[in-house]
């Protein structure tokens, strides 16, 4: 087994991690037997051990792969969830005629996602008032450095860290309101803000990708070549903005669909392949 000639400027290492990454996309390696030895990939590709280390650790800081103790490395899975940020609901109440607006996604979405994979979703909350960074101050018509109220939701699936979301708004709308509980509110914040007759009709998203900081890797448990994805929303009223509601999940377990335009012939349709192991997907 020969490392894919690449470009002068591409160590053989990184050729290597690319190889690596060629035969886990082709299916060759299983998460449940222990990719082989270092010894044997040198024999393999007929290399240094110090390059099939680097070549790995590339792999590990992408998370790719782990490294057990005494038991070798393996595959690193994340079962990837599919969340439906913009879009038609789905029909959490057999009931409905017409599905719910998903404009401002209600934790319902979130629950009912985690009951179609079978899988658990738990979710901690937090109040605090901060002052406003200057990217939310401008959203919500703020000067910067104002007081804001922010609800933070740490969601975890099969006690994964999944996604940590916090919903900005303005002191004086929150003052006085469930909003100011750190406790997860009947309805959603959305039935408070319908209530105060602030109910949102269309919001625009900002979708970035960047790494995540110490705090973030921390809680996140992702790899140290693992970005986030940041979905910052913001929402509106007919009289203006609402709320801006900064959503942060890990790129190897989530994937954003945004449903638009008119959907009919959908259901026609075979339904959609499973989530990709990010494991198993093509190197870019």
């Amino acid at each position: 087994m020969t490392i894919p000639r690449g470009t002068a400027q591409s160590p053989k290492y990184q050729r290597l991690a690319a190889d690596l990454r060629r035969r886990i996309a082709e299916g060759e390696f299983t998460t449940a037997a222990a990719l082989p030895v270092e010894s044997e990939l040198e024999r393999q590709y007929g290399v240094a051990r110090n390059t099939v280390r680097l070549a790995v650790d590339v792999l590990v800081n992408e998370g790719r792969l782990v490294r057990l103790q005494g038991k070798g490395t393996y595959l690193r899975e994340h079962p990837v969830l599919d969340h439906r940020a913009y879009g038609p609901a789905p029909r959490l109440d057999p009931q409905e005629a017409v599905p719910r607006d998903c404009l401002a996604v209600p934790s319902a979405v979130y629950r009912g996602e985690a009951a179609e994979s079978g899988r658990e979703l738990t979710v901690d909350f937090e109040m605090m008032i901060v002052r406003a960074r200057v990217d939310i101050a401008e959203r919500l018509g703020l000067r910067p450095g104002e007081a804001i109220v922010v609800r933070r939701q740490l969601r975890m699936l099969d006690r994964e860290p999944y996604s940590i979301e916090e919903s900005h708004y303005r002191a004086g709308l929150a003052a006085g309101t469930p909003l100011m509980e750190p406790d997860q509110i009947d309805g959603g914040d959305e039935a408070v803000l319908a209530a105060l007759g602030r109910t949102e009709v269309g919001a625009v998203d900002h979708l970035v990708a960047r790494m995540p900081g110490p705090e973030e890797a921390q809680w996140f448990q992702g790899g140290p070549g693992v970005p986030l994805v940041v979905q910052t929303r913001v929402t509106y009223d007919r009289r203006g903005p609402v709320r801006v509601i900064e959503t942060r999940y890990s790129a190897d377990r989530s994937r954003l669909v945004y449903a638009v335009g008119d959907l009919a012939a959908r259901a026609s349709l075979p339904a959609p392949a499973a989530p990709v192991d990010p494991a198993r997907a093509d190197a870019p």
